[in-house]
């Protein structure tokens, strides 16, 4: 099955309350409805995606709990603009990988300036030996991965690791956020270690972090952070200049 935009939206794997709030969320997402403006009358679109009413109500309501629809007796359901979306939302973080990458990439770079240096100066003053233990276990996933010919289950662990840099911080808004923009996270990695050298630069940059860390150096965990996204968004600029040529 597809939307009207040829895009497709069904898993095959997926129950259909996830099918149907999956296939309304990438239609907000790509603007098939405009902020302010009500969706389609109950009947016309539960027959259009082929669900009962009951399944569009309850879809319905998973997106307002997102911060996409807003319902109102007699005035219906409308679309909320972008800037009410729960953008740390799993669900939503996906629909814009899937229809403004760039974007996404953009706002996972900054998020990160932001707070990964502080995660990684935190870690540095506060962290047990469970996380430098995971930080280690996390970085030699990246290097078995590494020495795989198709490199399987390397982005994975990049991210893994850097949950546990966030978990390290011993700040725990700080871990809820690594696990709230881990969809980001990969996405960013996938596109950033399609450029060449871009796994053998990261390995050696990754274990700078996990030493200074380990040593309880604040300064030095900070840099090596901020050198691992320079280096990731350089990687990024590279694959799409050659995704565009």
């Amino acid at each position: 099955m597809t939307s009207r935009g040829g895009t497709k939206i069904v898993v095959d794997n997926r129950t259909t309350h996830q099918r149907i709030v999956d296939e309304l969320g990438r239609r907000i997402v790509a603007g098939a409805w405009e902020p302010g403006r009500p969706l389609p009358v109950e009947d016309a679109l539960a027959e259009e995606t082929g669900v009962s009413r009951g399944a569009l109500r309850e879809a319905v309501k998973a997106l307002a709990a997102k911060g996409m629809l807003q319902v109102r007796p007699r005035t219906g359901t409308r679309v909320l603009p972008a800037a009410h979306w729960n953008h740390l939302d799993r669900d939503v973080l996906r629909w814009q990988q899937a229809g403004d990458s760039e974007a996404l990439l953009h706002d996972t770079g900054e998020l990160r300036r932001i707070v990964e240096p502080e995660a990684a100066r935190l870690a540095a003053a506060r962290a047990h030996a469970d996380d430098v233990r995971a930080l280690y276990d996390a970085l030699s996933a990246m290097e078995s991965a590494a020495g795989e010919p198709e490199r399987e289950g390397y982005v994975e662990a990049d991210c893994a690791f850097h949950r546990a840099l966030f978990d390290a911080s011993g700040n725990r808004l700080l871990g809820s956020l690594g696990r709230a923009v881990d969809v980001a996270l990969e996405h960013c990695f996938a596109v950033s270690t399609r450029a060449p050298g871009a796994v053998e630069g990261a390995l050696p940059a990754h274990r700078a972090v996990v030493e200074a860390v380990e040593s309880g150096d604040p300064a030095a965990a900070s840099k090596a952070v901020l050198r691992i996204i320079d280096a990731t968004e350089r990687e990024i600029a590279e694959s799409l200049r050659e995704q565009g040529s």
